[in-house]
């Protein structure tokens, strides 16, 4: 009996076992199809053992190398085998970009694990120790985490905007500004941790506010953080001061969401020489502009504008993609509203403008109904988006700007979701404002390994790639007559050799 590799149409090969049968040769087995080398190799390994059952002959003593092989693997323990996925991956990212020239190995280790295993800092400590063999004392991680923050954000911040730079070809023309809330579940406040209006529903929970700023594409410009209260309009321009002090940055057209549309905001930008495209509430405009507004009976795709004085427009655009969705969630909302009245759950309470609540109203003193004229009349404005700008962009031009904002959507739910910037188990300022460093830090490779997996057209999500890179191993071991330590990376499966090549090519 013997291997055989049959080359197929299709360019694979066919790996078979064959025996020759009265001058014949006769197919045993066909072990599988391979397109690659490595795969050839395995399969050819598999009908090798293949081969040794059907002849039935064990072997009865064991060759030198057999010998020599049980010997290595005799010598080795739990210590010769380390994790090393996070390091070749993430580790290579963070050099790159440039937080290498930090020196701080501990940072490292933080920020990687973050990306790889985002955990307590306890459960970090302990995943370094028992999977990557680095020992870190708790204490010392407190410690570093007490002067993290005054003494790396600045170096850390510089790092991102210089590599935001890079990628963006050294021009910033446009920054995305948005905030976030992350609470803490406690009931004591500070400082810093209060109470206040929660993107997350969790009004009853001390909060901080987050705000960030960043390029076309989602690429880190820089962060803040501010107290629980604060309100989200007040925050806008002494951020935008501090980044172009602190950046040298020449003032880019600021794109942020309609909770920064205020008087006040826009009367401040102006004064500080920005321009602007901000998201507009438009059933919040006069009456005469809504009046306008629907009197142009867009349909898909079409646009309008009307002139607000002082350089500013208001651009109105019909989306039919929106406008189903708008419908779908008035319907929803409507449904919920339905099952609350036939239950006997709502009263006067319940009279107000949040969400659907502005389709109910009260009958006599105690009768509460739902205004179904009213939900028909709010079909008009499906599919409607309004923009607020100073710019002199073409109507399209802002349009498509604008459309960029989900990228520092999407950068705040990767924090929360891939990285689990929360919960945060820390109380004292400076400790989550180091936590948020080390997340801000995270964020900065976490984007750039999706660049590159972008750009080598690569079948792997961001997740499927942190993912794989916790059983990329490692082994070390000793030579037995020269007893030189040597260490080797383990063989890797298709996924892992693929994420493998593309870092080397790359980083």
């Amino acid at each position: 009996m013997f291997v055989r590799k049959l080359k197929n149409r299709s360019g694979s090969l066919s790996v078979q076992v064959i025996q020759k049968v009265r001058g014949t040769y006769k197919v045993l087995k066909t072990v599988g199809c391979a397109t690659t080398q490595r795969k050839t190799e395995e399969l050819v390994n598999l009908a090798k053992q293949e081969i040794e059952k059907l002849s039935q002959q064990p072997i009865l003593f064991e060759s030198e190398a057999d010998s020599t092989v049980e010997k290595v693997f005799a010598s080795l323990h739990n210590a010769s085998i380390r994790t090393v996925g996070p390091e070749i991956t993430f580790g290579r990212i963070y050099d790159y970009i440039g937080f290498g020239v930090i020196n701080e190995s501990m940072f490292r280790h933080l920020v990687i694990s973050r990306i790889a295993f985002p955990l307590s800092k306890l459960k970090t400590v302990d995943y370094l120790y028992r999977y990557e063999g680095k020992s870190l004392d708790i204490d010392a991680v407190y410690r570093f985490l007490d002067k993290l923050n005054s003494k790396l954000k600045p170096e850390v911040e510089q790092i991102a905007f210089a590599h935001t730079q890079k990628i963006l070809n050294g021009t910033i023309s446009v920054a995305f500004y948005d905030m976030t809330t992350l609470y803490f579940e406690t009931s004591n406040e500070d400082d810093l941790r209060k109470t206040g209006f929660s993107k997350d529903g969790k009004h009853q929970c001390p909060q901080i506010y987050i705000g960030l700023l960043v390029g076309l594409g989602g690429y880190a410009i820089g962060y803040d953080i501010f107290e629980g209260n604060a309100y989200e309009g007040h925050t806008l321009i002494p951020f935008l001061e501090k980044m172009s002090k602190k950046f040298n940055l020449e003032k880019p057209v600021v794109i942020a969401d309609s909770g920064l549309l205020s008087k006040s905001n826009i009367t401040a930008l102006e004064e500080n020489g920005y321009e602007y495209i901000l998201g507009a509430r438009i059933k919040n405009e006069n009456e005469t502009i809504k009046s306008r507004i629907l009197a142009s009976k867009l349909t898909d795709g079409m646009t309008c504008s009307f002139s607000r004085g002082s350089n500013r427009r208001l651009i109105i655009n019909h989306s039919k993609i929106r406008a189903r969705k708008d419908a779908y969630n008035r319907s929803r909302g409507l449904k919920r509203l339905e099952d609350k009245v036939k239950r006997g759950r709502l009263t006067k309470a319940n009279i107000n403008n949040r969400g659907y609540n502005k389709y109910l109203k009260l009958e006599g003193d105690v009768t509460v109904y739902i205004d179904y004229e009213k939900y028909k009349h709010d079909a008009s404005w499906d599919g409607l988006k309004g923009y607020v700008t100073n710019t002199k962009l073409t109507n399209a031009q802002v349009i498509e700007n604008y459309g960029n904002l989900w990228h520092i959507e999407r950068a705040f739910r990767m924090s929360k979701t891939d990285l689990r910037i929360r919960p945060i188990f820390h109380r004292l300022r400076h400790r989550i404002e180091a936590h948020i460093c080390i997340a801000f830090t995270a964020y900065c490779i976490y984007k750039e390994l999706e660049r590159v997996l972008k750009l080598e057209k690569s079948t792997l999500s961001l997740q499927k790639a942190a993912e794989i890179t916790h059983n990329m191993y490692q082994i070390t071991y000793t030579l037995p007559d020269s007893r030189h330590i040597k260490s080797r990376l383990l063989q890797m499966d298709e996924q892992q050799s693929e994420l493998y090549e593309i870092i080397s090519k790359n980083f």
